[in-house]
């Protein structure tokens, strides 16, 4: 396909989604500990206590990185066992001896690792303090970036303030199908300017204390939008650019300001914070799955694991108006249009509207119910959706897009949030019972489509 000299191919996973000890060494628990031990939040009672033991079985996870030849491995630290109640008190040495050992590992086998400070699991004892609604919240954040960066700015050069702030602040806090499980708009909205003030004030404290040639970075889930011009706008405004708008300098939005009016009177954003998050990045992650449809009509209630309805709150504050539509087509196991087009369009959109910023693909991949049969993985379904999105990334590229990498979500099966363990988004099979890895057909396509630096290439 002709990607560029430099291009990185990586893929992605998530600390709580992974690692398991949950209650060793030190760590202590996390908003996700608390909400998947609590009944009827997860499907089937899943926790993420054990996941998929990558604390205990690290180094034979880094082997199989080494043998798909990634250049890139995107990881997050848990804020929670590096520093237990979340504040700046004693660092929990084994924890960050963990991460430690892991980038050295991953820079002896030639990967590069990116360090995603926040995927979700903050320290219980800050949400007992009020959370991502609270601001001190956000101090705690750039308090705990600072550390990290002391720790592994020598050898950590990309570094992800937040993954998906949008999922922390709406469906943690506005229809609470994710920890910590509240419903409450006004909080919600809260939680979204402390998590861009967070993670402005975490770019400026790495920036003091990591390696000069440190990339700084945040990764947003961008939600392509499509339908009716009005539904679009609204929906963009909550779910896009109030992110966007503070992150890249211009500011929140007016019509997100008075679509939210009767929400909140945005008491909490305070003269300077738009200075501060708006501090620099050197790129933006882009996490991609499936476009989204919608027209003006009563809103839906936020869809289940099961299928059925968990939650009467929609995440989409303001919109109350505005529906969300099915769409024909494949679909995954999540219910998930396929669609690549959304992911070219999207990356289009935010070239046009940030022209010099470059941008990479920090998530993209698809959980289908894989077939093992004698031993083999096959996962067809997976191979056709990762060719489409890496093809649709090229067509962004030849149309001039800054791209500098695609990062495949999962690199391993693992704890799947509310749907627990019946959603499988890796390349390589994990036997919960047993913790097996083995390499599905994607893996090997994978590899194939790396060695030949994005050129097609056969599954096995």
């Amino acid at each position: 396909m002709g990607f560029p000299d430099g291009f990185v191919w990586g893929a992605a996973t998530a600390a709580y989604q992974i690692e398991g000890a949950a209650d060793q060494d030190g760590r202590a628990p996390s908003i996700w500990d608390t909400f998947s031990r609590t009944p009827g939040r997860i499907l089937n009672g899943d926790t993420g206590d054990v996941a998929a033991d990558h604390y205990g079985r690290w180094r034979e996870d880094l082997d199989a990185m080494a043998e798909l030849g990634l250049d890139a491995y995107r990881f997050s630290i848990s804020w929670s066992r590096v520093l237990p109640d979340g504040t700046n008190g004693p660092l929990n040495r084994k924890g960050a001896d963990f991460y430690s050992r892991l980038i050295d590992g991953l820079l002896e086998r030639g990967i590069a690792p990116v360090a995603t400070l926040y995927h979700w699991d903050l320290p219980q004892d800050l949400e007992d303090a009020g959370g991502w609604p609270e601001r001190d919240t956000a101090s705690r954040f750039a308090e705990y970036a600072e550390r990290m960066g002391r720790e592994f700015g020598d050898r950590v050069q990309l570094w992800t303030t937040l993954n998906e702030p949008w999922c922390s602040a709406f469906l943690g806090y506005a229809s609470g199908v994710h920890a910590p499980g509240r419903t409450d708009a006004a909080a919600a909205l809260a939680a979204a300017h402390h998590l861009n003030l967070a993670h402005g004030l975490a770019v400026r404290a790495l920036r003091g204390v990591v390696r000069p040639d440190a990339r700084h970075s945040v990764t947003l889930n961008l939600h392509h939008l499509r339908g009716e011009a009005e539904a679009v706008r609204r929906v963009d405004a909550v779910a896009n650019r109030i992110f966007l708008g503070p992150m890249l300098g211009t500011g929140y939005p007016a019509d997100l300001l008075a679509d939210t009016a009767p929400i909140t009177d945005w008491s909490f954003v305070r003269d300077g914070d738009d200075e501060i998050c708006a501090a620099p990045i050197d790129v933006l992650g882009v996490n991609y799955y499936q476009p989204t449809l919608v027209s003006l009509g009563p809103a839906a209630a936020e869809p289940g694991a099961d299928g059925h309805a968990v939650s009467e709150a929609t995440p989409f504050v303001g919109c109350e108006d505005v529906a969300f539509l099915p769409q024909e087509g494949e679909h995954t196991a999540m219910g998930w249009v396929v669609d690549a087009t959304g992911l070219d369009e999207m990356l289009l959109r935010l070239h046009r509207e940030n022209p010099g910023l470059p941008l990479m693909i920090t998530e993209n991949g698809a959980a289908f119910d894989d077939k093992v049969d004698d031993g083999r993985v096959r996962d067809d379904r997976r191979v056709a959706y990762l060719r489409d999105h890496v093809a649709a990334a090229k067509r962004a590229l030849d149309a001039g897009v800054d791209l500098r990498g695609y990062f495949a979500w999962s690199l391993m099966d693992n704890f799947e949030w509310s749907y627990g363990y019946s959603r499988r988004f890796g390349i390589i099979h994990i036997d919960y019972e047993t913790g097996t890895r083995t390499w599905k057909d994607s893996a090997h396509w994978y590899r194939a489509l790396i060695a030949a630096d994005g050129e097609e290439a056969e599954s096995r």
